[in-house]
């Protein structure tokens, strides 16, 4: 739906690290720091690749194999703005309720069906009411 409508569809993407994930928040961080060089998605797929078995090593592991540049990775990570976004992603989540991911909103409101057939049904919906 992203590319049939890239004016009218975006995605946003909010940090909501789980307490009960002792990684979660290192993950977030880590894949904000991949951001900056330009490899957010591919790092966070590789997260969910990998999200049963995370360690330090692991998001290490991640950043090496996506050629990221180590140095600047590594001092990103613990970047306060990038620590502060995910703060406050997390506390935009908790005001809505939020108990686990993923968690899709469209149009403000919150789909609890996320099969991409009903997402893909109620985006068209959305997009025709729209015109």
């Amino acid at each position: 739906m992203l590319e049939q409508h890239p004016e009218s569809v975006k995605i946003v993407f909010k940090n909501f690290p789980l307490s009960s994930h002792q990684f979660a928040r290192k993950a977030a961080a880590a894949a904000l720091a991949a951001e900056r060089q330009g490899k957010f998605w591919e790092y966070h797929d590789e997260l969910f690749k990998n999200f049963r078995n995370l360690s330090d090593q692991k998001l290490a592991d991640i950043a090496q194999k996506l050629e990221l540049n180590m140095a600047k990775f590594d001092e990103d990570r613990e970047d306060p703005l990038i620590t502060n976004k995910i703060s406050r992603d997390h506390e935009e989540g908790q005001e809505l309720d939020i108990r686990g991911v993923p968690a899709v909103f469209i149009n403000g409101r919150r789909i609890q069906n996320r099969d991409l057939g009903n997402l893909k049904g109620f985006l068209k919906k959305h997009l025709d009411n729209a015109k």
